[in-house]
């Protein structure tokens, strides 16, 4: 069953924080703020209604057909440069800039194109560290893939860095998942995929 995010209850957290803050939630510049960061927290955190097997049902869309099998069993599916947006888990900042890409090698099921990006910009919106979204996108192509060769990399600035603490912009993080007990094995194969990623 679907979870809810409590809407209410973050524009009544809210409004305590503008009043923590020193300022007066009733005046005229402040006074939706609360419902309008509500909603926005309802979409930029859609992703934490969902498990990662709901959204792998949700997404979870193949192609199976034995033609397109034998014509891709000595190939590989890469899908780079998807852009994303998350907010860290340790200080509520965003992170952005955010580009994930995806390689894995088709066995018996290939997932369609745009859903590997959904799946990515869904496992973004949750709270998250860089290194579980990759983890997370991993897990859930391997789910609907049943891919033993996957690989997930991930670029992106991170504003708990850049705009605040040690203030460095521009400062890039990048992040590689491998799952599969293929991919775990080859290492020439691991090497061939992220050439061909960059």
């Amino acid at each position: 069953m679907k979870r809810q995010i409590d809407i209410e209850k973050i524009s009544s957290c809210i409004r305590e924080i503008l009043i923590a803050l020193g300022d007066d939630p009733d005046r005229e510049g402040l006074r939706d703020t609360p419902k309008r960061v509500a909603k926005m927290y309802e979409e930029v955190f859609a992703g934490m209604t969902l498990s990662n097997d709901e959204i792998a049902q949700l997404f979870g869309t193949t192609f199976d057909e034995e033609d397109m099998v034998e014509q891709s069993s000595n190939r590989c599916v890469i899908v780079r440069d998807i852009p994303i947006f998350s907010y860290c888990e340790h200080h509520l900042a965003l992170m952005y800039n955010m580009k994930v890409s995806v390689a894995y090698l088709p066995k018996e099921k290939m997932i369609g194109l745009s859903k590997i990006a959904r799946i990515a910009d869904m496992v973004g919106r949750r709270l998250q560290l860089q290194e579980r979204i990759g983890e997370e996108i991993a897990e859930i192509v391997e789910k609907i893939t049943e891919s033993d060769a996957i690989i997930v990399m991930i670029h992106g600035e991170h504003s708990c860095m850049t705009s605040r603490g040690i203030k460095k912009p521009g400062t890039l993080t990048t992040t590689v998942t491998y799952r599969g007990e293929r991919i775990n094995h080859d290492s020439d194969l691991r090497q061939e995929l992220l050439m061909l990623m960059k």
